[in-house]
Formats: C-alpha cells, sequence, structure tokens
C-alpha cells in the first residue's frame, strides 16, 4: 500500500557553504541546513573556529554513545545554554551525579503500572480532543498542542485543560516554542560565564512568565501533600519519592525544573507527532480507512488498557510519522577523553550529534526511507531498524522516561480521531517540516475535517 507520492521534507543545502551562512541557517532550521549527503554517510565530520562537531549514523557507534558507554557522552551544554531559561537544572540537561540523582526520584513514577493508571485520563483527554475538533479547514498543529496539553494537565496533576492555569501554561509554551531557537550564539562561541547567552528578550520573558505558573501549581501540591489531601497523580508521585541513597526530595524550585521538561517532553513532542501523522492519513486515505475500522472494534469497551493491545495498526502508524518526523530531530553529546571513531581521531570537547531525522531516513538502512509504510514494521528490515536505527525517545541509559507512556498516548489519539473524523489534505497547503524546539511545520499544518 506504499505510494511514489512522497511526504515532504525541508530541501538540503549545498555540501559547501562559509561558516556565517551555515550559522544563519542552522540558528533558522537546523534540517535545512544539512547536506543531502548525511542520509547515506555513516559519519561526517563540521569544523568551527572554535570546536569540531561529529555526525554519527553507524548504529554501532550511537550503541557505543548512547548504550555501552554513555556516562563518556554527556549532554552537551551548546544545546543546554538555548533552553537553560525554561529548563534551569532540569533533569534534560544535567550529567553526571546530578543526573542521576534526578533519575532516582523521577522513574519510579513511570515504573510498573502506572501507565495504566493514568489510562482514564489519557483516555478522557482524547474525548475532549474529539469534542473540540470542528469541521471544516483546520489549523492541526494548534488542535494537537491543545490535546497534548491536556493529556499532560490530567495525567501530572489531575487537571483538565480548561483550568485557568492551566490553559495559561498552555498558551505561554506555545509562545515559547515558536520564539526560541534550538541554538543560540552560546552554541558556537566560547563565551565566559559572566557573558550573556543571547536569549532574546521574549524568550527569557516569555520562560519567566511559564516558570511562574508551574511555581504556583508545584507549591499548591506541596501544599495538598503536606494536609494529606494531595491526588494519587504523576506529581504527587514524583514530590513524595525519596532518593533512595540520600533520603532528599525535590525542592520546589527542583520540581520545577521537572515539571518543565515534562510539558517540553510530554507536552511538545507529543503534539509535534500527532500532528504529523494525522497529516501523513490525510495524505494516505486508505491507511486512514483501515485505522478508522480497527478503531471503532477496538474501542467500543470504551476506557479499559486492554484496548492498546488491539491497536496495532495505530501504532504502527504512530511509529511511522516518529520515524518520519521525530520529534527531536538531533541529539548532541560531547567527548569526554580523546576518541577514535571510524579511523578518525576526535579530541577531548568534540560535539557528537545523533540526529534521528537522517539516522530514520538513511538510504543505507532502510527500505523506501523516504516513503510511508505502516506494513514496514512487520517486514526483516523494519523489524532490524526498529532495533538498531529507530530513536525518537533516544535509547539507552538517557531513554525518554515517558516513552511508554508516549506509545499509549499517541495511537490511542489518532484511533479515536480517526474514528470520529475523516481529515483530507489541502493541496495548495503543503507543510513544510522546520526545527523549532520540535520538528513542526513552518506554517502549520492544515486539513479539511469532516465528521464520518
Amino acid at each position: 500500500m506504499t505510494t511514489p507520492d512522497l511526504p515532504p521534507k525541508p530541501r538540503s543545502r549545498p555540501d559547501r557553504v562559509s561558516l556565517w551562512r551555515y550559522m544563519r541557517l542552522f540558528r533558522q532550521d537546523i534540517l535545512s541546513a544539512q547536506p543531502a549527503r548525511l542520509y547515506r554517510a555513516w559519519m561526517a565530520e563540521f569544523r568551527t573556529p572554535f570546536f569540531r562537531s561529529y555526525l554519527i549514523n553507524q548504529p554501532s557507534l550511537i550503541d557505543d554513545v548512547l548504550k555501552a558507554r554513555p556516562m563518556d557522552f554527556p549532554k552537551s551544554d551548546r544545546i543546554g545554554e538555548g533552553l537553560r531559561p525554561l529548563l534551569g537544572r532540569s533533569v534534560f540537561l544535567t550529567n553526571g551525579p546530578e543526573w542521576k540523582r534526578q533519575r532516582r526520584i523521577i522513574d519510579p513514577a513511570f515504573e510498573g503500572g502506572r501507565v495504566r493508571d493514568t489510562f482514564p485520563a489519557i483516555w478522557a483527554a482524547g474525548e475532549a480532543a474529539v469534542a473540540r475538533m470542528a469541521t471544516g479547514l483546520r489549523e492541526i498543529e494548534q488542535e494537537m498542542s491543545h490535546a497534548a496539553a491536556d493529556v499532560i494537565f490530567r495525567t501530572l496533576f489531575s487537571l483538565p485543560i480548561e483550568d485557568k492555569i492551566a490553559t495559561e501554561v498552555f498558551h505561554q509554551f506555545r509562545a515559547y516554542q515558536r520564539t526560541q531557537p534550538i541554538l543560540n550564539a552560546a552554541a558556537f562561541l566560547p563565551l565566559p560565564v559572566w557573558m550573556p547567552r543571547g536569549h532574546r528578550a521574549e524568550t527569557r520573558a516569555t520562560a519567566r512568565a511559564i516558570r511562574a505558573l508551574i511555581t504556583t501549581l508545584t507549591q499548591t501540591r506541596m501544599d495538598q501533600i503536606a494536609q494529606g489531601t494531595a491526588p494519587d497523580d504523576l506529581a504527587t508521585k514524583i514530590m513524595t519519592t525519596a532518593d533512595p541513597e540520600t533520603g532528599a526530595r525535590f525542592t520546589t524550585e527542583e520540581m520545577v525544573d521537572q515539571v518543565a521538561i515534562f510539558f517540553l517532553a510530554g507536552h511538545e513532542t507529543s503534539a509535534s507527532a500527532l500532528a504529523w501523522a494525522l497529516y501523513l492519513l490525510a495524505r494516505y486515505p486508505e491507511w486512514q480507512d483501515r485505522l478508522a475500522e480497527e478503531a471503532r472494534a477496538a474501542l467500543v469497551k470504551g476506557p479499559d488498557f486492554a484496548v492498546m493491545g488491539k491497536l496495532r495498526l495505530a501504532r504502527n502508524i504512530f511509529r511511522e510519522a516518529l520515524r518520519l518526523y521525530p520529534p527531536v530531530p538531533m541529539m548532541v553529546r560531547e567527548t569526554s577523553q580523546a576518541e577514535c571513531f571510524r579511523d578518525r581521531h576526535l579530541p577531548k570537547g568534540a560535539q557528537i550529534v545523533i540526529s534521528p531525522w537522517h539516522l530514520h531516513r538513511h538510504e543505507r538502512l532502510w527500505d523506501n526511507p523516504d516513503g510511508f509504510d505502516p506494513a514496514r514494521w512487520a517486514t526483516e528490515n523494519g523489524r532490524a531498524c526498529l532495533r538498531e536505527a529507530f530513536i525518537p525517545f533516544s535509547t539507552g541509559t538517557r531513554v525518554c522516561t515517558g516513552a511508554g507512556f508516549a506509545m499509549v498516548e499517541g495511537p490511542l489519539l489518532l484511533a479515536m480521531l480517526a474514528r470520529a473524523y475523516r481529515f483530507t489534505i489541502i493541496s495548495d497547503r503543503e507543510p513544510v517540516p522546520v526545527a523549532y524546539l520540535t520538528v513542526r511545520a513552518k506554517d502549520g499544518i492544515w486539513l479539511r475535517v469532516a465528521q464520518r
């Protein structure tokens, strides 16, 4: 059921451009700033006056960095500098003992049956998304941002998106992700600690507003915990979990940092994946009809976690959207010592770029790498690449804590929406993927929506 009509991807730049041109392109959109050869290369080197950067696509090298020796390749501050105003010292940005301590406190909230426990809240958010969706011409990114934010508020703080503070956080996050580029001046220049990091005034103001709102939510929940009236949700679980090694819990400030990354990782990334998945379903209506048929049969019993075992096509469609449009297009690590990759000598402090965007479309790994084909996951090539070349949530010890959560939320909401509505592409509004904080469409994703 594949088609030669391929979904869009950004144009690649010429192989050679000036450093100044590269910096401008990178700041605007890291996807179109890259040359086409990266879709075939196992490794590529980029040189700047201040550091060396190496993109790796070879699965064995990626496994070495992310799985075998993750502590030898800490996260790079060059990316972290751009996110620091919002995320502070969240688990997404820290390294070493600080990161390990944070994961010891956070991970128990997502272990065992916690995803099953939150399933009714995810279902309720899905029903609300179906009820909110209007027919006619709709900007789907905005709709899915609303839905994903609702999931986060319901599962983290037991609040629907209609709550006043929840609504304000949602609108501020949308403003933030459109104004904050992935990289700023600190990513390219060796700035001393006292020098301003080049954040836009609007970005700083929006980050302060978001953190103030999250502080209110966090302090309210801490008061409820002290009074014994707190609901049993993810926020309560994290706030009441003590580090098994030290006995310490998160302070309010530390919890604000973590909630900020939960919103960024759980809201922005899910919204991106859902929007692109709906676009792909609109572009390939035969797959959309098959999903609607599956959803009608699977969802009839209501909010029962067992339905997830019946949404196999929904899962494969969501996987394919994550492959073609990974929400986090690039991850950057740093060498803590000299290394040798593919006979290249990498100095200490070199940047290691792992790009799900290029890995997921690599011409030497995937069959039909640019095509949309949910059936690929049942093929020998698809199963092999699922193990070796599919990392939308990263992998290894720093794999996204909410990966299992996302793989319930995404297929379920897709199934609920496809059961209720038919989505159709708008021929003169082809979305162009660009990287803001996540992979979004340059001018939004516009689809026509009709009742089924």
